[in-house]
């Protein structure tokens, strides 16, 4: 594809001011001398203006704030809009996250305005062609085509594949209408990207998410990144890393099997095997064990059961760890030597340490080298967990997965008490909705569903060996691509299989063309995130609230629009929408579901904002600080950007949010905190609760449990509630008294409401209490085995899951080479978006293998080569060879975000006409094999096999 230049002139049209200058902005940070920080943070040029010839070149221009649609960073932008046409942006340079940074696909949004290759109307297969219909067609088919299913086999029959990218209202609702429809058949891509880090996070210390912000980075001494790559996957969070780097000579230590991009810039890269993150760990930690580094006090007040860790790590000496990791025996020792003498000191991690069938474990793994270092609750330390997607976090927190409702209250009978009680509903009415049998000892209620890295399992899986009633016959695919999963083939045969395909989004994505279908699907297009409004949360748990930019595209509705329409169908519109107000066109108010999302979500503190509080944040953007986050002046002084959960409480309290969890130097209305108190008290008579530890101004100035009514009056604190707050708080707990006055008086006397607790190293709830070293599934170390074996195969909630039986297996001499996948900077997830985009497409137009030179010169494959790969499990993908040191010998390396290719065939004929992206090629995924994390069923993305041979 070319791109020609139609113009060396951009028009110029005046336009209202966009906060700050670039002239303005450089003087007040004090960076006009340039630098390293100063020249990532600007970048080389701005995105000129786009042309559009049916709008006058001095037509007015109105600006709208969004944010960028892309990683979680949350990157602010001044969107250009002349008679309703996108017509240019600026990046924002007054903005706390960005500071006026972009990366290229931040820079290519306006593009979301176009959209020339996206779904036009709604259309269905008939016979092989596209037939387009009307949206009243497609709602009253669908709609009929769900009740039959219903009725024959059964709620679970249908799935409800979600997306990160829906606005945190789309999550709230997509997870409700999955409720009201009556199963937990519902995910979205966390469960492939960061599900083991929420499992391994909130079980260490009591929440799951990023701890610090992108920008407390700044504060940091040393910086671990290990599974990362944020050069690529998230560039404007680099901004914050080589400030750091700058101004403090932070020490980055980089430890991932190839050299990337941000391993350039680090002091120490170490080069590991794929599926050795807690040897790697372990082996840090003998070193700081035996020299004395650990933070003994901190590790006495607030962390419970590290002398077990400490047992395990004596079976991780140097050479052990050496012979398992590759790692040379000093780069381990200079990594532990570097965290322990620049503290506090972060650590980064991403999808190469969570995509493993250990996962779980590998996170819990990297959050015990920091509290064995004492690098929590502080500036500059804490787990920094870079997100993927725009609203990943917050589709996470309102419950978009299989295993919880919104706020992780999960799926017990009193969870689904709270969450009635919220919607005002009877609860024996949503208990109805559900299939009241058992199967396999499981009642689906309670009972989480299906994930979506196994969603074809429960299509091709026969129905005697899964806890529900028959397979699955149906399913929405809603913005998220099925690409993104791994075993290709069998998800082809599950899309063929199943009654009815439906793909919910902007573009067809690999759901509407990958099949062999005639028949059976419909492509809905949806709105992009620019064509509504709402709020969305980035990685460090800041919500912002993004103003629409233009009205939906084409024929498209916005994804609210879309889910209320079917309930409408469905029967079930009243109960769903029972809190939440319409306009005069039967729209739902947006503002209203917010508000029902902090009616809520008390668990994690998504209380206390309000639709309100978070406008207030956009249109102010330039009074917030780059560096602490915290507005110096105007209307909302003295919070923190976003107000970073938890924001506790109710909006009038005002909370100023967190910025650092469980930092103890601070009041908890100041936004301090502790470890959370989720585990109990004791555990075989040890006592689980902080000794000696506490937050500022804590009236209990030791460890305390969770707050609750009976814990009130205990205290002799009760009488502090109103009256209508003691009816409301009567035989409830901080997570379920609506009023939030157990919560209010809690932090009164300076206590945080779920108590006080040590974070513990140990999961007795877990298969390994402390993390376990297990070579993956598909090794190429047979000579390990037999010491770190996988689990045995067992029953993971529905779907029975597979690990001895398939490791048995020796593929090391058929597949001797190591396969590990990644990000592009110009891409994104499975991307259609981006490659669908011409900015983004013209930079990277092939799906390529890194090889190391040793390896190609043995498969006689020089650079540039089309060459064969084939994974352990015989999927086959037709690509370009890169032959480059960056990868080591034995380890092969590939980008995720290609498909519409499949073993080596094109898909083009399948798309609707004007669909095809300008880039397609082979998903990496084709290749990629089985495996699956025992907690949380994480693919194993990061750890395979394969065989490579020239074309």
């Amino acid at each position: 594809m070319k791109l020609t230049r139609k113009s060396n002139e951009a028009p110029t049209v005046a336009k209202p001011t966009l906060g700050i200058s670039r002239r303005q902005f450089m003087k007040h940070a004090g960076i006009t001398t340039g630098g390293i920080a100063a020249a990532s943070l600007l970048g080389t040029g701005m995105m000129r203006r786009a042309e559009a010839k049916d709008i006058p070149h001095d037509a007015p221009i109105e600006i709208k704030r969004t944010v960028c649609s892309a990683c979680a960073v949350g990157c602010g932008l001044y969107a250009e809009v002349q008679n309703g046409v996108w017509t240019g942006q600026e990046p924002a340079f007054d903005h706390p996250f960005n500071a006026g940074g972009h990366c290229a696909k931040g820079a290519a949004l306006r593009e979301h305005g176009h959209g020339e290759k996206r779904l036009k109307y709604p259309m269905k297969l008939v016979d092989g062609k596209w037939k387009k219909l009307s949206w009243d067609q497609a709602f009253n088919e669908l709609g009929d085509k769900m009740l039959d299913i219903r009725k024959e086999s059964g709620p679970d029959s249908l799935y409800f594949m979600g997306s990160a990218k829906f606005s945190n209202e789309g999550c709230y609702m997509y997870r409700k209408f999955a409720a009201m429809w009556g199963t937990n058949n519902v995910d979205h891509s966390a469960r492939i990207c960061h599900s083991t880090t929420v499992a391994g996070v909130a079980n260490t210390w009591g929440y799951g998410a990023q701890t610090n912000s992108f920008n407390d980075i700044q504060n940091a001494n040393a910086i671990f990144f290990i599974g990362a790559n944020p050069a690529e996957a998230h560039p404007v969070a680099m901004q914050h890393i080589l400030i750091a780097k700058e101004k403090n000579n932070a020490k980055l230590i980089v430890v991932d099997p190839r050299f990337s991009r941000t391993a350039a810039h680090s002091d120490l890269h170490c080069a590991l095997r794929p599926g050795t993150d807690i040897p790697f760990i372990y082996g840090m930690l003998w070193h700081i064990f035996e020299n004395g580094w650990e933070d003994k006090t901190f590790i006495e007040q607030r962390v419970f059961e590290m002398d077990t860790i400490r047992e395990e790590v004596k079976k991780f000496p140097p050479k052990e760890v050496t012979h398992i990791t590759g790692v040379s025996e000093e780069d381990v020792y200079q990594a532990a030597k570097l965290m322990a003498e620049n503290r506090p000191g972060t650590v980064i991690w991403c999808m190469g340490g969570t995509q493993h069938h250990v996962g779980n474990a590998n996170t819990r793994a990297y959050c015990i080298l920091q509290l064995a270092l004492g690098n929590m609750g502080v500036s500059g330390g804490g787990t920094n967990i870079f997100r993927g997607h725009d609203n990943v976090q917050g589709a996470t927190d309102l419950g978009l997965l299989f295993d919880t409702l919104p706020g992780y209250y999960g799926l017990k009978t009193g969870s689904w008490k709270h969450w009635s009680n919220v919607w005002e509903l009877d609860y024996d009415w949503v208990k109805g909705r559900f299939d009241q049998n058992e199967y396999l000892g499981r009642i689906p209620m309670n009972t989480p569903g299906i994930p979506c890295s196994r969603w074809h399992d429960g299509v091709l899986e026969t129905p005697e060996k899964l806890a529900q009633k028959d397979r699955v016959r149906m399913a929405f695919f809603w913005g998220q691509s099925v690409n993104t999963e791994t075993r290709q083939s069998e998800v082809r045969d599950a899309l063929d299989k199943m009654d009815t395909v439906v793909v919910v989004d902007p573009f067809p994505t690999m759901a509407g063309v990958m099949h062999r279908r005639k028949n059976g699907v419909y492509l809905l297009p949806a709105a992009t995130q620019f064509e509504t409004e709402g709020s969305v949360s980035n990685s460090g748990r800041s919500q912002q609230w993004r103003e629409k930019v233009i009205e939906p595209l084409f024929e498209s509705k916005t994804d609210l629009e879309i889910m209320y329409r079917l309930s409408q169908k469905l029967g079930f519109d009243k109960e769903y929408t029972k809190r939440i107000a319409k306009d005069a066109n039967d729209m739902l108010v947006i503002e209203d579901v917010t508000r029902e999302i902090n009616r809520g979500m008390w668990t994690i503190g998504m209380s206390g904002q309000s639709p309100e509080r978070l406008k207030l944040h956009t249109q102010n953007w330039g009074t917030f600080s780059n560096k602490t986050l915290e507005a110096e002046g105007g209307p909302a002084k003295g919070e923190t950007y976003g107000l970073p959960w938890p924001c506790w409480g109710t909006p009038e309290q005002k909370h100023p949010g967190t910025q650092i969890l469980y930092n103890t130097h601070k009041h908890v209305l100041e936004g301090g905190g502790n470890f959370r108190a989720r585990y109990g008290v004791e555990y075989k008579g040890k006592n689980l609760l902080a000794e000696g530890s506490f937050s500022k101004g804590a009236e209990i100035q030791d460890g305390y449990p969770e707050f609750s009514a009976d814990m009130l009056k205990q205290l002799g604190w009760w009488d502090d509630l109103t009256a209508e707050e003691k009816t409301s708080a009567e035989g409830k707990n901080w997570k379920t008294d609506l009023s939030g006055g157990i919560q209010r008086v809690a932090m009164k006397h300076g206590c945080i409401p779920f108590g006080n607790a040590k974070a513990r190293c140990i999961v007795w709830t877990f298969p390994d209490q402390v993390p376990v070293h297990r070579e993956p599934l598909y090794t190429p170390r047979r000579d390990l085995v037999s010491k770190y074996p996988t689990y045995d195969d067992m029953q993971v909630h529905r779907l029975p899951t597979l690990y001895k039986s398939i490791q048995e297996k020796d593929s090391s001499a058929k597949y001797p080479l190591g396969l590990t996948s990644g990000r592009l900077v110009e891409y994104e997830g499975g991307g259609e978006e981006s490659r669908s985009n011409p900015w983004l497409a013209e930079l990277q137009q092939e799906m390529f293998v890194e090889i190391n030179p040793s390896d190609a010169a043995d498969r006689g494959i020089r650079n540039g080569d089309t060459v064969w790969l084939e994974g352990a499990e015989g999927g086959r993908i037709k690509i370009q060879a890169m032959v480059t040191p960056r990868v080591k010998l034995g380890v092969t390396w590939m980008p995720y975000h290609f498909a519409g290719v499949m073993h080596g065939e094109s898909l083009e004929n399948n798309y609707p006409e004007g669909t095809v992206p300008y880039v397609i090629g082979e998903s990496a995924n084709t290749a990629l094999t089985y495996g699956y994390d025992p907690v949380t069923q994480m693919q194993e993305t990061k750890a395979s096999l394969c065989q490579i041979t020239k074309a």
